[in-house]
């Protein structure tokens, strides 16, 4: 029997493949959807025959293939000197493991924690990467999304006190965290996209489906829009009530203006009596 171990983890943002590549002396240029395989020892591109690498996600998703603990923190600790954008993330609370076993003698399986297949395709590990490092990226945005939620929550609570003190840059601020959310679900972690391969091998299209089943990433997915379309909808009524306060205002202003006005009008008539 043959054993792969995966340990899958999210960065805080967006990696941008392709600056990393320039400073790792990486002359190949990566799409959207690629990853980039590393040998986690060397940051060199991995070969064929190397058993411990790294998968690197667009998405900032980083999943380790059969490498130690050691390896994995010697690993998070170099790759900010070629990445800006990892500097300071010290901690990675988003993870995911997961085990893939070869083992002829034994029917196909596919489980929440391991997979069992009959015969080694280099397409299963990256299958498997690719599932799991759009788990934790999926999780890294369904915290922060229910960070603005409970930020929304006391704005409700404090409109139903009859207040509403959200200046425009912070209901500004509100909206783009929101989008913000939609537009990674989508773009960057490519939710609705399946990897090429499995158009072409049913055994992989097989394992991708189960996999993104068994990981809800379609449910999560509809819950991140769904969460994003309740926060728009609720952005909107509190830029609604925004401008009606602001425009209640001037028109206060504008009458005392007038009111002021007026007072001055009659006080010189009496002035000229």
């Amino acid at each position: 029997m043959e054993l792969f171990t995966f340990k899958a983890f999210a960065f805080g943002g967006e990696l941008d493949l392709n600056r990393l590549a320039a400073k790792l002396n990486i002359t190949r240029k990566y799409r959207w959807e690629e990853p980039m395989k590393l040998n986690p020892v060397t940051f060199s591109l991995a070969a064929g025959n190397d058993e411990e690498r790294v998968y690197l996600y667009y998405f900032g998703g980083v999943v380790f293939l059969n490498c130690s603990g050691d390896i994995i923190v010697r690993f998070l600790d170099s790759i900010p000197q070629y990445a800006e954008s990892l500097k300071g993330q010290i901690q990675l609370p988003y993870r995911e493991e997961y085990r893939l076993e070869i083992d002829p003698e034994r029917e196909p399986a596919i489980a929440n924690a391991c997979a069992v297949m009959p015969r080694y395709n280099l397409a299963f590990l990256d299958i498997i990467c690719f599932v799991i490092a759009k788990s934790v990226a999926l999780e890294r945005i369904e915290e922060k999304i229910d960070v603005v939620f409970d930020e929304v929550e006391g704005l409700i609570a404090n409109l139903g006190r009859g207040k509403l003190e959200l200046p425009d840059r912070d209901m500004a601020r509100l909206a783009s965290s929101i989008l913000s959310f939609k537009f990674t679900s989508i773009a960057h972690i490519m939710v609705l996209d399946k990897p090429d391969i499995t158009w072409d091998n049913p055994e992989a299209d097989r394992l991708y489906t189960t996999m993104a089943s068994l990981f809800e990433l379609n449910q999560r997915y509809l819950e991140i829009k769904h969460k994003s379309e309740t926060l728009l909808d609720m952005t909107d009524v509190f830029t609604s009530l925004s401008h009606a306060r602001r425009s209640a205002r001037l028109e206060w202003i504008i009458i005392i203006l007038i009111a002021i006005e007026i007072v001055i009008y009659l006080m010189q008539l009496y002035r000229g009596h």
